[in-house]
């Protein structure tokens, strides 16, 4: 990793910290989302960021993948995770809080012990570290926790690449032997806590998309909309709100168009199967030159 990609990862990580900070102070109970998503996209690029994914503005049972879309009167309550990405040339800063929104702090305990949990994962980050020093130091803070709460085990952390937030490397949230090394290369840490079961199902289509293959389109708006994306977002997620203030019409008939053709991919939402509330916290993390920054 020479110097140029690790200043991107650095000042991507200043951003999103700064991004975090601006969030905690502007989100209220009540709030829309849609709202608060205009103003975190404005935040990024004011502060010099591009977007990495949509904001995922996700409240209670939902654990990720809801961004909201023009017109959206979805409110902010009960418990929101805001899970925010940067990119600065493509090189990407991931991270998330989670939010109490209730008047009686119902889900501070939950929040408290996510941020445990980040915060055990974080001291075992090293270099030669194995992806599964992670995990091993989330399931101790869990296994001491007593039955109330569990990690979600089918979501993980993972490596990040330039362009790419997956970048193959999965890092577990629970004990496990993966012994790959996480040497000169960004990651994200990323538990998921819930007073529920543990595991999640996937919902409709949250309004992130990405794209999936090539494929003929018809529609000529279709066909303009598909160019901008290629230009604009090229491997990176993107959302019907951004392709609205860059002036497009009929988006959810073209999107709804290019996903039947398998031409975008739409993710679901990730909703805890027993439908109770979720907290999510992460943090990215950077070893490269055999030092540790986390970036964000």
């Amino acid at each position: 990793m020479d110097k140029s990609e690790i200043d991107s990862y650095v000042k991507a990580g200043e951003i999103a910290k700064q991004v975090k900070e601006f969030t905690r102070e502007l989100i209220k109970p009540g709030m829309k989302l849609i709202d608060i998503a205009e103003a975190i996209d404005a935040k990024i690029l004011e502060l010099g960021g591009e977007f990495a994914f949509p904001v995922n503005l996700s409240l209670n049972e939902v654990a990720a993948h809801y961004t909201p879309v023009p017109g959206d009167e979805t409110l902010a309550e009960g418990i929101l995770k805001i899970d925010i990405g940067v990119a600065v040339d493509g090189f990407i800063a991931d991270s998330a809080i989670s939010l109490d929104l209730t008047e009686d702090g119902e889900f501070g305990g939950m929040i408290a012990l996510n941020e445990e949990v980040l915060a055990a994962a974080s001291e075992v980050v090293r270099v030669e570290m194995e992806a599964r020093d992670v995990g091993e130091a989330i399931q101790d803070v869990m296994d001491g926790a007593g039955g109330d709460y569990a990690i979600i085990k089918s979501l993980s952390g993972h490596a990040l690449g330039q362009g790419t937030i997956h970048a193959g490397l999965t890092i577990s949230n629970y004990r496990n032997d993966n012994a790959a090394k996480l040497d000169d290369s960004a990651f994200a840490i990323e538990p998921f806590v819930t007073s529920g079961v543990g595991d999640i199902f996937e919902g409709k289509g949250g309004g992130i998309y990405v794209l999936n293959s090539g494929g003929q389109v018809r529609d000529r708006d279709a066909r303009k909309v598909l160019e901008f994306v290629h230009k604009e977002y090229g491997t990176l997620p993107f959302c019907e709100r951004w392709l609205a203030k860059a002036g497009f019409g009929r988006l959810k008939f073209i999107l709804g168009i290019l996903v039947k053709q398998g031409i975008l991919h739409e993710y679901p939402v990730l909703i805890e199967k027993s439908r109770k509330p979720v907290s999510q916290v992460e943090n990215t993390f950077l070893i490269s030159d055999g030092k540790v920054t986390q970036t964000t």
